[in-house]
C-alpha cells in the first residue's frame, strides 16, 4: 500500500497540480458549460504537458489566435512559432479540431442534408470557418438527397479557390451523383457573394443540368456567419 504524502510533502507539489484538479473537477461538474477558452486550452495542454503550468501558455494562444475554435484550427506553422508548444502540445490541439470535425460530420452522414441543414452547416463552418486560404468542398447527393462523398477539391489563396466545372460535372458522373452543394469560405469573414462567385455559379449550374444533375446550393462560409445563395434568390 503506497503511503499517504504528509502536509509538508504535499506542500512540495508543484503549485499547478491542485490548480488542474480544481479545473477537472469544474469541467466533469459542467461538462465545460460557461468556462472560458483559455481553461479548456489549458486542460487540453496539461494532457499533452503535464509536467508544466500551461496556463499562461492557453492564455497566450487565445491572445494571438482570438478563440478555442482560432487556436486549434490555426495552421500547424503558425502554431509552430509559439514557443513552448512543442510537438506534444500541437499534436493535443490538432487531435481537438479532428475530433470535432468528425463528430460534426457523423452527424449528416447517412442523413438527408437537405432535411439536416442547420447539421450540414455547423459542419462547414468548422472546416472552413476559420481557414486563411478560399478552399472549395464538393458535396456529392443520391436522389434522396443522402450525402454520397464530401470532397476538397482546391485550396486556393487568401481571396481565390479556382473552381474547374468540367471537373465538378466529371466528378459527380463517376459518383453516379444527382445532385450537388457547392461549399467555399471567404477568410476575409464576410460571407457576401462576389460577382465571380455569382458567375461561377451559374455556369455550374447550366452544366449540370444538362446532365441531368442539380445544383441544390452555392454556401458561403464567413467567420461567424454564412450566406446561401438559394436563400439570397441567386440559385
Amino acid at each position: 500500500m503506497a503511503e499517504t504524502p504528509n502536509p509538508r510533502q504535499r506542500d512540495r507539489r508543484p503549485h499547478h497540480e491542485g490548480h488542474r484538479a480544481r479545473l477537472r473537477r469544474r469541467f466533469l461538474a459542467t461538462e465545460g458549460e460557461g468556462m472560458p477558452d483559455y481553461e479548456l486550452l489549458e486542460m487540453l495542454l496539461a494532457l499533452a504537458i503535464p509536467r508544466r503550468d500551461v496556463k499562461p501558455l492557453a492564455k497566450s494562444l487565445v491572445d494571438r489566435f482570438g478563440s478555442f475554435a482560432a487556436v486549434v484550427s490555426a495552421d500547424a506553422d503558425r502554431l509552430g512559432e509559439i514557443d513552448g508548444l512543442g510537438e506534444a502540445g500541437l499534436a493535443a490541439l490538432k487531435l481537438a479540431r479532428a475530433s470535432a470535425l468528425r463528430l460534426a460530420r457523423q452527424q449528416i452522414v447517412g442523413q438527408n442534408v437537405i432535411g439536416s441543414w442547420d447539421k450540414l452547416i455547423d459542419y462547414c463552418k468548422a472546416a472552413m470557418g476559420h481557414d486563411k486560404v478560399e478552399q472549395l468542398r464538393l458535396l456529392f447527393l443520391d436522389r434522396k438527397n443522402v450525402l454520397i462523398a464530401d470532397e476538397l477539391q482546391q485550396r486556393g489563396t487568401v481571396d481565390h479557390a479556382p473552381l474547374y466545372t468540367r471537373e465538378v460535372v466529371k466528378r459527380a458522373l463517376e459518383l453516379g451523383a444527382s445532385a450537388l452543394i457547392l461549399v467555399h469560405n471567404h477568410p476575409s469573414g464576410d460571407p457576401t457573394p462576389s460577382k465571380g462567385d455569382i458567375e461561377m455559379t451559374k455556369e455550374v449550374k447550366e452544366a449540370a443540368e444538362k446532365l441531368g444533375i442539380t445544383l441544390h446550393d452555392h454556401v458561403i462560409i464567413g467567420r461567424n456567419d454564412h450566406a446561401s445563395f438559394k436563400s439570397l434568390g441567386l440559385l
